[in-house]
């Protein structure tokens, strides 16, 4: 029987593939933007806003710190205590457009040594585990690929 990809938080991110994007609201009065989603009231201080609108949050953007796991973190954190420990790169990208920064995993392979602050991250559809029902899904954090320069950009 083929297992459900089930989003570990419905609601923060939508799709797969290409279209992978985080979700976020953003208040009607002072536009600021939150995630995680907030769908009751703008958590600006300054803003007594009610009315939020869902929205799709930039794909891309720059490390803005990052730090490697190398504790089990406790539960609600889903791990088998049987099998070993192995560490996960944490990653806070500053969404620019947004004004926010998001914290997120790296993508698997991803370590301390791949990263950089200031460096250019996108968000890709990632597992945070599997049963035997469902693929709990989630989102990464994976470095851009820097593209290869044309050849009029060379000479």
């Amino acid at each position: 029987m083929p297992r459900t990809r089930t989003p570990v938080v419905p609601g923060w991110f939508t799709a797969e593939g290409e279209e992978f994007r985080l979700l976020g609201t953003r208040c009607r009065v002072c536009r600021s933007v939150f995630f995680p989603r907030e769908d009751s009231f703008c958590r600006n201080p300054g803003c007594a806003g009610t009315e939020l609108d869902e929205v799709p949050l930039s794909r891309r953007g720059r490390v803005w710190s990052y730090t490697d796991g190398r504790y089990r973190p406790p539960a609600p954190y889903v791990s088998d205590p049987g099998v070993e420990w192995r560490p996960y790169t944490l990653i806070a990208v500053e969404l620019a457009a947004e004004r926010i920064v998001v914290l997120g995993q790296g993508a698997p392979g991803v370590t301390v040594a791949d990263l950089a602050v200031g460096m250019e991250v996108e968000a890709v559809p990632g597992v945070l585990n599997e049963d035997a029902e469902h693929i709990w899904t989630t989102w990464n954090w994976r470095p851009v690929k820097p593209r290869a320069p044309r050849a009029e950009e060379r000479s």
